[in-house]
Parts: C-alpha cells; structure tokens; sequence
C-alpha cells in the first residue's frame, strides 16, 4: 500500500489503514452456552474499514465484545485476519509483519510483567529483543524511567510495585525502541485518577512529538479528552467514524453512542 504524502499536499498522511478486516473465532462449549450460539463461531470482526493519520490520536469506541480488542491485536500483528488486511506505516500485517512490528508499541492490560524481576532488567531484555545498541538503550532508560518516576523503582521486583507502577513500567517497556505508532488497548483501566492522568498526558505529549496513536475505550470521557477523530464499533462492524463533532451530531458523545447503538441493534 502507498502512504499519502502529506508533503505539499495539505492533506495528513495516512500511517493505519484497516480494510475490510473480518476475523472469526471458534467458541468452546463453555463459550457456545454463553454466547447462545448454536454454530459454535463467533464473528468478532465483520468487514471493519478506518483510517488514521499522522500526528492524531484515533480512538476505537465500542462495549465490551465489540470487536476493538481483535483488531489492535491485528494491527499489532498477535493474530493473522480471516479476511482483508490492515496496514502500519505502509506495511502490510499480514505480508510483513517484522516491518509492522518494528514500528508499533503495544500495550495491552493482559500483558502480564513477570513478578521475579526488576524493572531494570525487564527493560535492557526488552532492549536487547529490540536489537538496541548499550549506549542507546541507556540514554532511553534515563528519559523514560524519569518520565515516568520508574527510577527510584528500578531494582524492585516487579511483584513488589503497585498496579500503577507496573502499568508504567509495561508503558516504558511498550515504547522501548521511540516507535512511530502507538497502539493502546484500554490504556486506563483499572488504574487510579493520579495514574490514569499520567498515562493520559503521555498520550497527548506524544502526539505532540507528530507520533500517531490509536487507543480501543469504553470510557465516553477518555475519548472526548483525547481524541481527534473516533471509529464506533459495534457488532464487529465500523456504526460511525469521523471527527467527534461529526459523530456526536450536537448531542454529547455518550448521547449519540446510545442512539446509535439503539439503531444498530434494533434497526429504529
């Protein structure tokens, strides 16, 4: 896929693009019960198209099933499509994934840090994944274990710190190799109001420094601080996209969501 150019042209480059992305999983018989499904599969994405650009921070809305979680697991090469592709910084997930994952950072709240070790390690192994040169990876400790306040922290084992803690240590280790792309999935869940700022004024400073971001939420007021532009997703399948005036039409965006959500499900 080619980018567009932004240069000259007026218009934002595009760095993530999903097209018509379709994954089904196959549900267990535990599952099948819960989900009332006679065919045992489940359809977690459904044709899922969007587009994010350069320097914005794009926002996946949807409730919990939605399909958001499945598809930043795509755009972070976790899992391979059924169907369609998707594309970071013009390479293909499926087609190049090293070249993707070279220029992603992800978090997710199921990475799990192992409690044994200390964020110092954890760091310089992750480095060292990275192919990151000593002096490199030095300098990158220093400014994100001081961002972050990690550094007072950095020989303790990790499962001796708090939840807040180990969210910015797993933040640090994510962004590592200074990626280009940023993709969080529910960056602020379960954390507490003093945690939850930090890791929200992060997100805005590197959007700031022209990175591009994507973020999957349930929290109406999370995508209304951050957000440039939000995709609602609902059944696997993309309700609306556009700016947040756009979706929201005049009404607050949790207003819209429901309405939406109400003509989606129920067709009225």
């Amino acid at each position: 896929m080619e980018q567009t150019n932004a240069e000259g042209s007026g218009f934002p480059r595009e760095v993530i693009r999903a097209e018509n992305v379709r994954k089904t999983f196959s549900l267990s018989r535990k599952q099948r019960a819960i989900e009332k499904s006679a065919s045992g599969k489940k359809v977690a994405l459904d044709g899922l198209s969007f587009t994010a650009y350069e320097g914005e921070i794009y926002g996946l809305l949807g409730p919990n099933g939605a399909g958001k979680t499945t598809m930043l697991r795509i755009l972070s090469t976790l899992i391979r499509p059924d169907g369609g592709d998707a594309f970071v910084a013009g390479h293909s997930v499926v087609k190049e994934p090293d070249r993707v994952r070279a220029a992603i950072g992800f978090l997710t709240s199921e990475l799990k840090l192992e409690d044994f070790f200390t964020p110092a390690y954890l760091f310089g192994f992750f480095g060292k994944l990275h192919g990151m040169e000593e002096e490199r990876l030095a300098k990158r400790r220093e400014e994100l274990f001081t961002r972050f306040g990690i550094d007072k922290f950095a020989e303790v084992k990790v499962g001796d710190l708090s939840t807040g803690m180990k969210q910015k240590v797993s933040i640090a280790i994510s962004i590592i190799h200074d990626p280009s792309v940023i993709i969080f999935d529910e960056p602020t869940n379960g954390l507490d109001v003093l945690t939850a700022k930090t890791v929200t004024d992060f997100l805005e400073e590197m959007k700031g420094q022209g990175k591009s971001i994507i973020v999957s939420t349930h929290i109406f007021s999370l995508v209304e601080k951050l957000c440039d532009r939000v995709g609602v997703i609902i059944g696997g399948r993309m309700a609306a996209e556009g700016t947040l005036a756009d979706v929201s039409c005049g009404k607050s965006l949790e207003d819209a969501f429901f309405d939406l959500y109400k003509r989606t499900v129920t067709g009225v």
